[in-house]
């Protein structure tokens, strides 16, 4: 398939382009500064734009056969920014005009109507403390998502990680489910959201990732 990646420099982002390159889709990354993603493969494009800019998403969006998010924001991550939200309402918007319909989106476990599967210390400690603009960034993010009319998946994983590629996790689970360890890496991550380009059981659906 074609498919452009944004936040591709990212953690969860470069392993979404070198998955998807290792597939054989052709990949578009879209991306501010281009000297930062090896450009060295015959089906990798470095697309350069601002996300916030309508009219250079839109561009990116042409030709596309599907669109893969894994947006974030640099520096502290009590930094207050609604960089995801402004990013993905443009994503869509761009998507919509060009009838570009699958979607997956990279989000937190936590998000929405997951809050209550993190334990009290995230509640009341770390989200509270350290993620409380980061989650009202993923909330208004996937909020724009669910509005749109397209094919959409929104992928929730836990605390991300580098530890590889297990191909081993665990999807689509409830909030009563207590065995979860609340961690996942990226290139699982990758892996997962990857998969939904072709496989629709989650189609309008969040599911959370996580071993």
């Amino acid at each position: 398939m074609k498919l452009l990646i944004f936040g591709s420099t990212g953690g969860t982002g470069r392993q979404l382009v070198g998955r998807a390159l290792g597939r054989g889709h052709t990949v578009r990354a879209f991306l501010r500064d281009p000297g930062k993603l090896d450009a060295g493969h015959s089906r990798l494009e470095v697309f350069q734009g601002d996300v916030t800019d309508l009219g250079a998403v839109e561009r990116a969006v042409e030709g596309q056969e599907a669109v893969l998010s894994a947006l974030g924001v640099p520096g502290l991550p009590a930094r207050r920014s609604t960089l995801r939200t402004d990013g993905t309402r443009n994503i869509v918007r761009a998507m919509e005009k060009a009838g570009v319909r699958r979607f997956i989106s990279l989000s937190v476990l936590g998000a929405g109507d997951s809050w209550d599967i993190l334990p009290l210390h995230y509640k009341y400690l770390l989200v509270p403390l350290l993620l409380r603009n980061a989650f009202v960034d993923h909330d208004g993010q996937e909020a724009v998502i669910r509005r749109s009319r397209l094919e959409w998946t929104i992928a929730r994983p836990g605390n991300l990680t580098d530890s590889g590629y297990t191909g081993v996790y665990r999807h689509g689970f409830t909030a009563a489910d207590k065995a979860i360890k609340l961690k996942i890496s990226r290139a699982d991550v990758a892996d997962f959201m990857l998969e939904q380009l072709t496989d629709y059981t989650y189609l309008h659906e969040t599911p959370g990732l996580s071993y």
